[in-house]
């Protein structure tokens, strides 16, 4: 076994002053950059009346928005109402940092060792959902912010070189040198790159679930928020689903609610919250700017098991500030969604950490905004469905942070599934089956400070995944941001 290393951001946090990463947070906002907008919509009346509908959608984020609006686009002469607890975007879809990827199962790799015999075929759907997401964006003239310039992958550690070599075909993959991974963006921590042009592309979260939402009430969606689901009932072979104001009796139900607790009780275990934490720049002075490059708007992200997601934002008043994220996933004891949990000065300090030492340049920077959010994670890192109540209620949730996209594809799937044909979609085994449960407490904490650990060190043992890691792998359990 190789003997353990710290890795190059491990070691940022040793080596970078800790004065510097406080004087960058002293004035940073505790709020989320993209919701911290004029722009935000006003406010939706909560429910207070009893509805009689064609389709319930429970749940106003990504998924909710995506299967309210292709109900409609099916079938226009339906009546939807959209039933959100807080606020249209306020939860994971505004809070993310804007990659939207074609993959439906956290990549190539995971998806061969789950679904080893429909994974091409989930890579072609994936590419067509993420081009379909393209052209709905277009067609409803929806200003997110729309960039198309893929996301490179950096090694900031010599045996990761070797996989991004590996994943290079040429063409919209392309392996780049470090002088070449310069010539896109200048840090002395990128060893190497691997810039993949087609597959994602980039937006303002928030901005694309107001444009979701305008475009849901357009084709005449009823939109309520402030109005939590707290139960439902089968009436008379309807679906009667109640809130604290009114009710709302459905012939179908689509439940959207993700990282939140799920309405079917036997999906409890199916998902943990796992926080994530992001933080957001200054402005950059041209100095600045012309330090590191990255004149190419791409996405960047690192290999590392505990990686970093980070992309660069035009600003309205045309400034260019870069988003950085990622690194520590937490899991809270009792696993439950808690408001508390959405800021970590700890982990907003080693961000800032990591942040210098890859940009030494830019030092003297401070951050605008630090915020978190709740990632409804699953043991096989992609979506999990079900349908209950005879065919009447279909359930989507455990993106596992790949939902600004995938949540499309997910909602597409739970209309087919509530129309109760057979086709392509509902016939796939990654619609059929579900993934592993978590363990009950404490058991789940456990295994997750275990999975934790483990991933680390295998970053530090040059990737190599030791006896506990191979033994989850083999029996379909992981961890993920």
């Amino acid at each position: 076994m190789t003997a353990p290393k710290p890795t190059f951001f491990e070691n940022a946090e040793k080596t970078i002053d800790t004065a510097l990463c406080a004087a960058s947070l002293r004035e940073t906002k505790r709020a989320v950059y993209w919701l911290d907008s004029p722009l935000r919509p006003g406010v939706r009346e909560p429910l207070r009346a009893s509805f009689e509908t064609d389709l319930l959608v429970v749940g106003g984020g990504y998924t909710g928005l995506w299967t309210a609006l292709q109900a409609k686009e099916r079938k226009p002469e339906s009546s939807v109402v959209l039933l959100e607890a807080g606020w249209i975007g306020s939860e994971a879809s505004g809070r993310n940092g804007g990659f939207c990827e074609a993959s439906l199962v956290h990549g190539e790799s995971n998806g061969e060792a789950h679904l080893p015999k429909e994974n091409a075929r989930l890579t072609e759907l994936g590419n067509e959902n993420l081009a379909e997401l393209i052209e709905t964006i277009e067609r409803y003239g929806i200003d997110c912010d729309l960039i198309r310039e893929g996301a490179l992958a950096v090694a900031t550690e010599p045996h990761q070189d070797a996989w991004l070599r590996e994943e290079s075909n040429g063409e919209d993959v392309v392996y780049l040198n470090r002088g070449q991974t310069a010539e896109l963006i200048k840090s002395e921590a990128f060893l190497s790159g691997s810039w993949s042009k087609e597959d994602t592309v980039l937006v303002n979260p928030a901005k694309l679930a107001w444009g979701l939402l305008a475009a849901c009430e357009k084709l005449g969606v009823k939109i309520f928020e402030q109005s939590e689901v707290t139960g439902l009932k089968e009436v008379g072979g309807r679906i009667t689903a109640s809130t604290a104001g009114g009710a709302v009796n459905a012939a179908r139900v689509a439940l959207a609610t993700n990282v939140f607790p799920s309405l079917l009780k036997r999906n409890a275990l199916m998902t943990v919250p796992v926080y994530d934490y992001v933080l957001v720049t200054e402005p950059l002075t041209e100095t600045q700017r012309a330090a590191i490059g990255w004149d190419t708007l791409h996405g960047l992200v690192d290999l590392n098991n505990r990686f970093h997601y980070s992309r660069p934002i035009i600003d309205d008043n045309g400034g260019f500030r870069i988003l950085y994220g990622g690194w520590d996933a937490i899991y809270r004891f009792g696993g439950k969604v808690n408001h508390e949990y959405y800021d970590s000065e700890k982990t907003y300090a080693k961000l800032a950490a990591h942040f210098f030492a890859t940009f030494p340049e830019l030092q003297e920077l401070k951050f605008s905004h630090a915020w978190g959010g709740a990632i409804d994670s699953c043991s096989r890192f992609f979506s999990f469905f079900d349908l209950a109540y005879k065919g009447k209620v279909a359930s989507c949730a455990g993106f596992t942070g790949l939902g600004v996209g995938a949540s499309r594809f997910g909602a597409r799937v739970m209309l087919d599934l509530l129309e109760g044909k057979e086709t392509e979609l509902t016939g796939f085994e990654m619609v059929r089956k579900k993934p592993l449960p978590f363990p009950p407490e404490p058991a789940a904490w456990l295994g997750v400070k275990m999975m934790t650990a483990a991933m680390a060190r295998a970053d530090q043992r040059e990737g190599k995944r030791g006896l506990f890691l191979k033994a989850m792998d083999t029996l379909g359990m992981g961890f993920d941001s």
